[in-house]
């Protein structure tokens, strides 16, 4: 009888860790944070056809909906941020022992979550 076992991990059988997650989710902001820059430019871009479009804009920015992209927004480009820091030092030869690996990992999501708040606390009175 043949052998079922599959020829690599997969979802079922693999046990995620920290690097895992942080990994594939700073990728997952990558692309976003690239879909959302554009966004920017093409609001920037608005800007200059008139003080109309800045209002509708503004309105988006005020309502609950638009404040929860905005605390996306920034969730995102600080977890990016973190991960970059945390690659780079990879890059340079540290962070790979797995309890280092692991404290890093808890670093990026815990700062981006920490700083998200911070620069909530920060601009709510700007916007």
């Amino acid at each position: 009888m043949e052998d079922k076992k599959p020829l690599s991990p997969h979802i079922q059988i693999y046990r995620w860790h920290i690097s895992s997650l942080v990994s594939i989710t700073h990728r997952i902001t990558g692309i976003i944070n690239i879909i959302l820059i554009t966004i920017i430019c093409i609001w920037a871009s608005l800007l200059l056809l008139g003080e109309s479009n800045y209002e509708v804009m503004k309105y988006f920015l005020s309502s609950l909906l638009g404040k929860f992209f905005i605390l996306g927004l920034t969730w995102s480009f600080s977890f990016q941020i973190l991960s970059e820091v945390r690659h780079l030092i990879m890059d340079l030869g540290y962070g790979f022992e797995l309890r280092t690996s692991k404290i890093t990992g808890l670093i990026v999501i815990i700062g981006s979550i920490v700083l998200t708040i911070f620069f909530y606390l920060i601009g709510k009175n700007f916007i």
